[in-house]
């Protein structure tokens, strides 16, 4: 049989934690937080020209702190990884994109607008002069993404390394 001072404990636990339940918040629920959620999902992704590029599964991880990128290309055997964050301390996205080929691509920026844009800091290419990476999403009105990669030598663009166009896989 059930005493009735079993019940009230019972019930003030049961008080305590869905108080301190509800306390909790959630780290990463900030709109800054929230600013690349448009990328989030399963992606068929198509080159300028209209052929297969691959497929990207966008997700959110660690209580929405990560967006988490994993990519997987039409050329047999490419794939890669990012992780992207917003970071407090700088007030900026942030981006680690690491291939199987090993290698990777940091990038920093913010959205603006419908775009999120994210640049590299410069580096020097083999002719000596400084290049920058940017690449840049941006959300279309009919909910598909286009993902910009440019590189930039003095602000302006002298190559696009890729144009894919991101359509959401039902």
């Amino acid at each position: 049989m059930i005493s009735v001072k079993g019940i009230l404990t019972n019930l003030m636990l049961l008080l305590v934690f869905t108080v301190s339940s509800q306390e909790v918040a959630c780290s990463c629920c900030s709109e800054n937080h929230k600013d690349f959620d448009f990328w989030l999902g399963s992606w068929s992704v198509t080159n300028a020209d209209g052929s297969k590029a691959g497929t990207n599964t966008i997700t959110k991880d660690q209580d929405n702190c990560i967006l988490r990128e994993n990519w997987v290309s039409a050329t047999a055997g490419y794939t890669g990884a990012s992780v992207n964050f917003y970071n407090l301390k700088t007030a900026q996205w942030e981006q680690l994109w690491i291939d199987n080929s090993g290698n990777h691509l940091k990038l920093k920026g913010n959205r603006v607008g419908n775009r999120m844009i994210m640049s590299s800091d410069e580096f020097k290419n083999e002719d000596g002069k400084l290049y920058v990476n940017r690449i840049t999403w941006t959300l279309n009105d009919d909910g598909t993404v286009r993902q910009l990669w440019e590189v930039l030598h003095n602000e302006k663009a002298v190559n696009i390394l890729f144009d894919g166009h991101y359509t959401p896989i039902k």
